[in-house]
């Protein structure tokens, strides 16, 4: 049976390979994302150049791919503050395919924001400190509009008396913080936490609610620094491929995995 996928954050990265690995096993797919060019974020010497580039991607060469491999897609430009989205976007997936019944949340208004004085963390990056402005985004991005699409998927699942459906979120930090990435991890700590109540409230209705903590990924961002702390250190098997972390979310969003709901699967 062919299923409709609303993937959020699907220009780049970890969104693009779950975009890619839905429509390769026969899904239609919308994606949507919200290009950010360089201007948008604090300059960070640091990054390899690429990533910005990356960031600055419209869902079109994904979108090009899907379609060139012979799947089925489209894709909407959506800022995740706007309140209103998300039944935009459910009304754009109609459109074009039918009714949405698997929701990844992917997207992130990633900050880098701290507590402390520093002005860098430990492979040099820029921190900010914690501000009114850089919250309201962070949640916006990670926990509102999570929230909200989960809304607009249950409401309309019920409205159309369906018995199938798939939400998987992606998550960070740990339940002790994340120093460096502080309204980040409070974000995704939210985030999961929704998710984990739609696991319960919808369960009786055919869909299953799960989250994935990717390990470090390479989504463009590596730096040198970065992989060598992480080849060195036991807790990880290594950089993960986004392609490796979109299996787990095919994998979830499966009739396979009916009975798996309500988890956080950390991957390593």
């Amino acid at each position: 049976m062919t299923h409709v996928a609303l993937v959020t954050g699907a220009n780049q990265g970890i969104g693009a390979a779950v975009a890619e690995a839905l429509a390769a096993r026969g899904d239609a797919v919308l994606l949507t994302a919200l290009p950010m060019p360089p201007s948008a974020h604090r300059p960070d010497p640091t990054m390899p150049p690429a990533y910005a580039a990356d960031r600055a991607l419209t869902c079109e060469p994904v979108l090009n791919r899907i379609r060139a491999a012979g799947g089925t897609a489209a894709a909407v430009e959506a800022d995740l503050t706007d309140a209103d989205v998300a039944g935009r976007l459910f009304d754009a997936a109609e459109d074009a395919f039918g009714p949405v019944d698997i929701l990844v949340n992917n997207a992130s208004g990633w900050l880098a924001d701290t507590f402390s004085a520093d002005g860098t963390d430990t492979f040099g990056r820029p921190l900010t400190p914690v501000t009114a402005a850089g919250f309201d985004h962070q949640f916006a991005v990670d926990t509102r509009a999570p929230a909200l699409l989960i809304a607009e998927f249950a409401r309309r699942h019920v409205a159309r008396g369906a018995r199938w459906g798939r939400i998987v979120g992606l998550t960070s930090g740990s339940p002790k913080g994340f120093p460096g990435e502080a309204s980040y991890g409070a974000a995704k700590a939210a985030h999961e936490n929704y998710t984990m109540t739609a696991a319960t409230e919808l369960a009786q209705l055919g869909i299953t609610a799960n989250m994935v903590h990717p390990p470090v990924t390479d989504t463009g961002w590596i730096t040198p620094a970065v992989a060598e702390a992480v080849d060195a250190d036991p807790h990880w098997l290594g950089l993960a491929r986004p392609a490796e972390v979109a299996e787990v979310i095919a994998w979830l969003t499966s009739d396979t995995a009916r009975r798996i709901t309500g988890h956080r699967i950390e991957m390593r």
